[in-house]
């Protein structure tokens, strides 16, 4: 993900085509937009309809995609934010800790976390550390299928490192903070199972990996098999793809805390914190909403 944002000469890109019908393959956009103090042309063919293939061109190789993107798009406010996005939303709408390009909605719950706070955190000796998910479109895609195991996950770049995992095995108690955490935290956990199973080392945590009826590893022993895949591939980054599905029945290997904002009804994370917290999840909603 990071490597194409970076790219300076056209990329192809699956993207979501409005009113997709009418469009042919070949068909081209152009627009003109400002990047710093440039005027930049731009232009985008449908180079694959069915496929939803993109593929992006612009004018000045000394901009980076990811600067053409923020120059020619908008904020991603999630559509239950009724409104325009306006000029303070490129700073509101982003947690102090966001330094990865890539994901199509912020993770809300860091949006709590101040600097200060997470100075206040430091003094009293509770480490933080960050990770990395790549939220996709499919966040908000509502569940429509009458059995769950039927809804269509939306797969999700992620990317842990070295010190990520060392500071897992090393903590007593493990908050994720968002569900954007803990699905890269529980898929962790899952790719070091696959890697135990010695049946395929490729990055990639279907969406019911979980539900298995087998004997499983130890945490520890799960993330010690991707340090050691680590190790076979001389990296301190391991760059996947998650379609987790952490539904109530699910059994949390990795996080013994969430911090999260309310979710919608109807949606794949209200069932991750049922899944979370059990029977208390419609008491927590009750509350809010009475009070």
């Amino acid at each position: 993900m990071s490597e194409a944002m970076n790219a300076r000469l056209g990329v192809t890109w699956k993207c979501m085509i409005g009113n997709a019908k009418k469009w042919k393959d070949g068909m081209v956009l152009e627009k003109t937009v400002s990047v710093g103090q440039q005027q930049v042309k731009i232009s985008a063919e449908i180079t694959d309809r069915k496929a939803q293939l993109v593929t992006i061109n612009w004018s000045d190789e000394s901009f980076t995609f990811s600067e053409i993107v923020e120059a020619m798009g908008k904020v991603p406010l999630p559509p239950y934010i009724n409104r325009e996005v306006d000029r303070n939303d490129s700073v509101r709408y982003q947690p102090v800790y966001s330094k990865v390009d890539g994901a199509v909605a912020a993770p809300t719950a860091g949006l709590h976390f101040t600097n200060e706070i997470i100075d206040s955190l430091s003094k009293k000796n509770i480490l933080t550390d960050e990770v990395t998910l790549h939220v996709s479109a499919g966040t908000f895609q509502p569940l429509k299928a009458e059995n769950l195991e039927d809804h269509p996950m939306h797969s999700e770049q992620i990317i842990i490192s070295r010190q990520n995992l060392q500071n897992l095995m090393k903590a007593s108690t493990i908050i994720a903070v968002g569900t954007t955490s803990m699905r890269t935290l529980e898929s962790t956990y899952w790719y070091g199972v696959k890697l135990i199973g010695e049946v395929d080392t490729s990055f990639f945590v279907e969406k019911l990996s979980p539900y298995q009826d087998k004997k499983l590893p130890t945490t520890k022993e799960a993330f010690q098999a991707v340090l050691e895949q680590m190790d076979q591939l001389n990296t301190d980054v391991l760059v996947g793809e998650t379609e987790i599905f952490i539904f109530p029945g699910y059994d949390f290997k990795v996080c013994d805390g969430l911090v999260t904002n309310f979710h919608l009804p109807g949606s794949t994370l209200i069932l991750l914190v049922a899944a979370f917290i059990g029977d208390q999840c419609r008491v927590v909603y009750i509350v809010a909403l009475t009070n």
